[in-house]
């Protein structure tokens, strides 16, 4: 059983990644053009306001990247930090708890992109199709045999 819910991981990884991309992307949609019921309840977040605006477009941005699994730890870690400082920022003052003060997407999103900045993209992500590429160019002897890799004995 473990073994075989080890080999799934990368796919369970990667459909992990591809649903919080996609909901951290529906914030920012939602904020930055009123969609899904648009920035609190309606309306859009004023272009260039401090710091609605600019979380709005990390959220569309980074989302985006996270659900593609390109440069996936560089903006989950983006992604991460934004969530905590909406947290301490905006929630925390109000009250201790996330139960208490709204603040429960902000630390779920926080701590689901720091996860993904330690894992990666998993499975499906063009992260893994353009690594996997690039080092094979980079390193051409990587797929060669042992003995093509030895040097001749004199």
């Amino acid at each position: 059983m473990t073994g075989r819910l080890n080999s799934a991981q990368p796919y369970a990884l990667g459909l992990f990644r591809i649903i919080v991309g996609l909901l951290f992307a529906c914030h920012g949609a939602a904020s930055l053009f009123g969609v899904l019921g648009g920035a609190m309840g309606g309306g859009t977040v004023p272009v260039g306001t401090w710091p609605g605006w600019y979380a709005a477009v990390i959220q569309l941005v980074g989302g985006t990247l996270v659900i593609l699994g390109l440069g996936t730890r560089a903006a989950a870690f983006i992604a991460s930090g934004s969530m905590a400082y909406a947290y301490f920022k905006v929630h925390q003052p109000e009250a201790l708890w996330p139960l208490q003060n709204g603040g429960e997407p902000s630390a779920m999103f926080c701590w689901a992109m720091l996860l993904l900045v330690f894992t990666g993209s998993g499975a499906l992500g063009l992260d893994r199709l353009f690594t996997s590429r690039g080092d094979g160019a980079e390193h051409p002897t990587a797929s060669a045999s042992a003995a093509e890799r030895e040097p001749a004995a004199a």
